[in-house]
């Protein structure tokens, strides 16, 4: 593997105190104090100094996919394929690298226009994670964020260049009604990366969810709860897929994507693997809601 994690995500959103306390209230996810700037969360899930920040913008959308990579000499060896392949790269500025809490990020953009940042050198804290309510605690460290969905317009081109560049690995495809999807992964984690061609009014360049997997289903249970007691919007019910196992359920951000909350996802091994195509992403739940 050349990238070995889903590191971060930056997004910019435009309804920063509704972020806020969805991250808090329903994620549980802990908000670094003290350190950041006017119009800027950051978001704690495990050891990392901070997993997502959130930058109060005039629009929605994504400002960063961070890929992590063992070491500076991988983060060069992936600056070099990129030089080769014709695609502008640039490093991160100071107030990025600040920002994201590491030692040396690059950036670019991939065949859908999304913004990439490679990286290496996450910052380790050595004060413990403090969940902004009563949980567990996220199945992060090693494998991650959790992942990422994608749109984009050609899913097999799109896979082949994160296999090629990052060295990802297909973990299976599912196709159901409009849709069509491969799943990808660069640790034992069943997916770090998907993608999804467009249909359902989506578009290449959309970012479909993002998934965080706590620690305990009764974790998932209680956010569940707790969406229905204050009315908030879900995208699907509870349910479990097909491909990777995964308890979970969508709810929808006040950027307008998803977040799949979640918990018990598959774990990989390579030495082993097979390759699986599914008909269904579901194997009970999981019903889209009006």
């Amino acid at each position: 593997m050349i990238a070995n994690q889903l590191g971060y995500l930056v997004l910019n959103v435009s309804d920063l105190n509704a972020w806020r306390t969805l991250s808090a209230d329903i994620l549980g996810a802990e908000e670094r104090k003290g350190d950041d700037s006017a119009g800027r969360v950051r978001l704690r899930l495990d050891e990392h100094h901070h997993r997502i920040t959130l930058q109060a913008a005039q629009t929605d959308s994504v400002e960063a996919i961070g890929w992590e990579v063992p070491s500076l000499d991988v983060l060069e060896g992936v600056r070099k394929d990129l030089a080769k392949r014709g695609i502008a790269v640039s490093d991160g500025t100071a107030a990025e690298i600040e920002d994201r809490k590491v030692l040396a990020l690059i950036r670019f953009r991939d065949p859908d226009g999304f913004p990439v940042e490679v990286c290496c050198g996450p910052w380790v804290d050595d004060v413990p994670f403090r969940p902004a309510r009563a949980m567990s605690g996220f199945n992060c460290g090693a494998l991650g964020l959790g992942h990422v969905v994608l749109i984009a317009r050609d899913i097999r081109a799109a896979a082949r260049f994160y296999q090629e560049v990052l060295g990802f690995k297909l973990s299976d495809y599912i196709a159901w009604d409009e849709a069509d999807a491969v799943f990808m992964h660069c640790n034992p984690r069943h997916h770090s990366l998907a993608f999804i061609n467009e249909c359902y009014g989506m578009k290449s360049g959309d970012l479909h969810h993002f998934m965080l997997e706590t620690n305990s289903l009764d974790d998932v249970g209680r956010a569940y709860d707790l969406m229905h007691s204050r009315s908030l919007p879900l995208v699907m019910t509870l349910g479990r897929h097909t491909n990777d196992h995964m308890t979970s359920f969508y709810l929808k951000t006040p950027s307008g994507f998803a977040i799949e909350y979640g918990w018990g996802g598959m774990l990989v091994d390579d030495a082993d693997w097979q390759v699986k195509h599914f008909s269904s992403p579901k194997l009970w739940g999981h019903d889209l809601v009006a």
